[in-house]
């Protein structure tokens, strides 16, 4: 019996011993816990609110769409405001009421100004929504500054234009020049002008020919050969002319040549009546 005894407990191992300290996990238990922790590292809340904003942002577009779709409709009427002088108030609301019966929100806006635009008088258009289905525009036209010599008109900010009805601006002065020299015209003009007005002479009108020449019409008549050089001494020195010799006598000068080096040529009015051909 003790022999029995001791074969089986020798058959059995005996249980390792165990380190102080030391936990024993089992493999299965070990792979989750590695989850678990990988998960608890995770930020949720940070992941949370980003997938949220991702969401409101991809929402935003399709709600504003479908809130515009709902609320659009047809533009009913047009209402022109601005001061009319080569343009009309009528011809204007026409051209816009093409965009009557359109899309409120879905028409372009720039399509509008650039098409009133196209007008000849047109300076520029402004056009804005007034809910709920009117289109208000604001129409400023150009501002004629003088008649260029083919009967287009030359406005404030050197733009030629060619409205059907140029004789509405009324009297102006008279330019003529290469197209591409207008701006160069203008500035000339401008400072004769006002040289003119404190000698009490008014300016009627300025030409640039081909080759460089400038002539000078003034409003009583009087031309003023300038020429190409040293344009604006000899104007200078015509006004020095003017005032100490010529003011007193000046309906009778028809011609005045400032091409010379010294002084100035003049052509009376009897001269010339004179010289003219009899028929």
């Amino acid at each position: 019996m003790l022999e029995t005894l001791l074969i089986r407990s020798r058959a059995v191992p005996p249980e390792q011993p165990r380190r102080r300290g030391a936990t024993t996990v089992e493999p299965g238990q070990d792979r989750f816990g590695v989850l678990k922790a990988i998960l608890a590292a995770v930020p949720w809340l940070q992941v949370g609110l980003g997938a949220t904003v991702v969401l409101l942002a991809a929402l935003v577009p399709w709600g504003t769409d479908r809130l515009l779709t709902a609320m659009d409709q047809q533009i009913l009427a047009v209402d022109v405001q601005g001061q009319f002088v080569g343009d009309s108030r009528v011809g204007v609301e026409r051209a816009a009421g093409a965009w009557i019966g359109k899309s409120y929100f879905s028409t372009d806006l720039a399509d509008i100004k650039a098409a009133l635009e196209q007008r000849p008088w047109v300076e520029s258009a402004a056009v804005k929504r007034v809910w709920p289905g009117r289109l208000v525009i604001d129409i400023r036209e150009k501002k004629p500054l003088a008649y260029w010599s083919d009967g287009r008109l030359v406005s404030r900010s050197g733009e030629l234009f060619s409205p059907p009805n140029p004789e509405v601006a009324g009297r102006l002065p008279k330019l003529s020049g290469p197209d591409e020299r207008v701006r160069e015209v203008i500035t000339m003009a401008r400072s004769m002008s006002e040289k003119l007005y404190g000698y009490g002479l008014g300016f009627a009108g300025l030409a640039l020919e081909a080759r460089g020449a400038w002539t000078l019409t003034l409003a009583n008549g009087i031309e003023v050969v300038l020429g190409r050089d040293k344009v604006e001494q000899r104007f200078e020195r015509f006004i020095t002319v003017y005032e100490n010799r010529l003011a007193s006598r000046v309906d009778e000068v028809s011609r005045v040549d400032a091409r010379y080096t010294n002084g100035i040529a003049v052509q009376w009015k009897a001269d010339a009546a004179v010289a003219a051909p009899k028929s």
